[in-house]
């Protein structure tokens, strides 16, 4: 596995270098298409691209869990959590860069 990231900053300059943005407005770009992702999904929406994947909220009910170390029960508080799930092509991708 590598040890990089691809940050805001390289999705940018990527749209910079090849749409021929200017610099400022790739980055506005990219800003604005996260916002509105992130903002579906408070609203509870799906954000799905196309051969990608899809990104969804889940509502994960209260439990109890277990400290490993002491075995003490521990309540876990209900929340909502942040789901990815690859498209088949992404899954294809990746594997067989696997094997490269």
């Amino acid at each position: 596995m590598s040890d990089t990231t691809l940050t805001r900053m390289d999705l940018s300059e990527a749209v910079f270098r090849e749409v021929g943005l200017s610099r400022n407005e790739s980055a506005q770009l990219v800003e604005s298409m996260l916002g509105h992702m992130s903002d579906a999904l408070v609203r509870g929406e799906q954000v799905k691209i196309s051969s990608f994947g899809t990104f969804s909220v889940r509502d994960k009910s209260a439990r109890i869990g277990r400290n490993p170390k002491t075995g003490e029960e521990v309540p876990i508080q209900p929340r909502r959590v942040l789901t990815f799930r690859p498209s088949h092509l992404m899954k294809n991708r990746v594997a067989d860069g696997n094997r490269s």
